[in-house]
């Protein structure tokens, strides 16, 4: 491909406004703030660039001092999915925990406390929340994610949620379009498909994204899924019917679209990053997803240059991109004015608290007794979901470990966990601790070994509840949360 000389003119700026790229590093590269000055407006923030929130408000008023209007979007959906608090694991329990509790002042509650802490760090584009329906519960991708499996609750907490992001002056960036839940495929790996028709899709999948509308999401993200019923050639983020005939048409949406990663392999490994993301903008996306995994000046380059040829060569219409470009522009004249109106709720540092301690649901036998005792926590622990990272910790023993102090831990999977897991807890007391053990049938087999020597071991499983409750105590937590395990501590040691 010819490079195309970055420049001042119009159609390479709009080729840079589109785009939201990432980058490494806790500080802005100079690349990165020279492609500000020429026109690029948003940038993607992941948990490699977060390493305090001191540093992310430095780093966000970093790059607003080359461009004052800059979109900083991160993928903060609280919960499993982190990025504030990537390290230590979120102080807000996710979707499915709040779909749990069915408490949609709650939800919005929760939602405006995550956008107060965003604008506080100068952030003002969250990739959240999910609108997802979890009617497939082997999906591998949003299980927990999800507020759930009922189309009329997911659509009620998601506009709640849009609510109470937007309140705190963050935009809310509503996602998958059309819906990812009905998927056994991870679209990080390939490409999902729905075979269901479209009446089925109207009445399920588009409710909540309705919600969404309705509340007044100011941004919508695509799915990298095939809806044969909508579109049988192209996946949604590349599909006109999708995006504009359907979005755009028939739902009356006019705030921006955003594609979902283009790195991912449902698009990098049958379009390509430079493809696809041409094939987008024609669709009618507005702003290119790129830099989970590709980050520096090279991708920029190659997707601004061949967004600029296909202009020239007549594939892709330069009214397309100039409108795609201006509704960038028009997000980020909002949240330079919601940040203005400085009308940020009151902090509330409690909420996620008191969510998680809300959403828990025990099952008992028999009247349980708090342990006094440290005991052992056996974490089985199934492969990262993409999404989540394995940089984010899970789990409870920390927790445990402050409420009782010796509590020991030890991670098993595998065929021969829970074996492994009696030879590592001796005498101890055992919390088996699991996560969407319904998806594994490893870790069912474990459970079945320990809990057949050790009848008195306590279960909590963090993920989707949908294997059956057994153990001297079940305490499903619905999110893997830090604040999860900390709710599911405190009923173990009796606080």
């Amino acid at each position: 491909m010819t490079t195309i000389a970055s420049g001042s003119d119009t159609l390479t700026r709009d080729a840079l406004t589109v785009l939201q790229p990432g980058f490494t590093g806790t500080t802005a590269p100079d690349w990165l703030l020279r492609r500000l000055g020429e026109g690029l407006a948003s940038v993607g923030l992941f948990g490699r660039n977060i390493a305090s929130t001191e540093q992310l408000a430095a780093l966000t008023a970093q790059l607003r001092a080359e461009r004052d209007d800059v979109l900083v979007a991160v993928d903060e959906e609280g919960g499993d999915v982190t990025r504030l608090e990537v390290r230590t694991g979120s102080s807000f329990p996710g979707n499915n925990a709040l779909g749990a509790v069915d408490d949609v002042e709650l939800t919005r509650q929760v939602a405006a406390e995550l956008g107060r802490r965003l604008a506080a760090c100068g952030v003002n584009l969250n990739w959240a929340p999910s609108a997802d329906v979890n009617s497939n519960p082997a999906n591998p991708v949003i299980g927990v994610r999800s507020f759930g499996a009922d189309t009329d609750l997911v659509a009620r907490h998601t506009a709640a949620y849009v609510t109470g992001l937007q309140s705190a002056g963050v935009a809310a960036c509503t996602k998958h379009f059309p819906g990812h839940g009905d998927t056994a495929v991870d679209s990080h790996h390939a490409l999902p498909r729905i075979d269901v028709p479209a009446e089925v899709l109207s009445a399920r999948e588009l409710a909540p994204f309705r919600a969404a509308l309705a509340a007044g999401t100011r941004a919508v993200m695509s799915a990298h899924i095939l809806v044969p019923a909508l579109d049988p050639v192209r996946p949604a983020t590349l599909s006109r019917p999708v995006l504009t005939r359907l979005l755009r048409g028939e739902l009356g949406y006019d705030g921006l679209i955003v594609t979902d990663g283009m790195e991912m392999q449902a698009i990098a490994a049958t379009y390509g990053i430079e493809r696809g993301s041409v094939l987008a903008i024609a669709a009618g996306a507005d702003a290119i997803c790129v830099g989970g995994g590709l980050a520096d000046d090279e991708t920029v380059r190659r997707l601004r240059d061949a967004l600029v040829t296909a202009v020239r060569s007549g594939e892709l219409p330069e009214a397309r991109l100039a409108d795609a470009a201006e509704r960038v522009r028009t997000l980020a004249r909002w949240t330079a004015a919601a940040g203005a109106a400085d009308a940020r709720p009151p902090a509330d540092e409690e909420v996620g608290l008191r969510a998680a301690r809300r959403a828990l649901r025990l099952t008992s036998a028999q009247p349980f007794t708090p342990l006094s005792e440290p005991p052992y926590v056996a974490a089985l622990t199934p492969g990262a979901n993409i999404a989540v990272g394995e940089e984010t910790p899970w789990g409870l023993a920390a927790e445990l470990s402050r409420l009782l102090p010796g509590t020991e831990t030890g991670t098993f999977a595998g065929e021969d966990a829970g074996l492994a897991t009696l030879a590592a807890a001796g005498r101890r007391r055992i919390v088996a601790v699991v996560r969407d053990e319904h998806r594994h049938p490893w870790m069912g087999r474990a459970l079945d070994t320990v809990l057949r020597t050790r009848p008195d071991t306590i279960v909590v499983e963090m993920g989707l509840p949908q294997a059956q409750a057994r153990g001297i105590l079940h305490i499903a937590t619905h999110g893997a949360a830090r604040v999860c395990g900390r709710a599911a501590a405190e009923i173990i040691a009796g606080e």
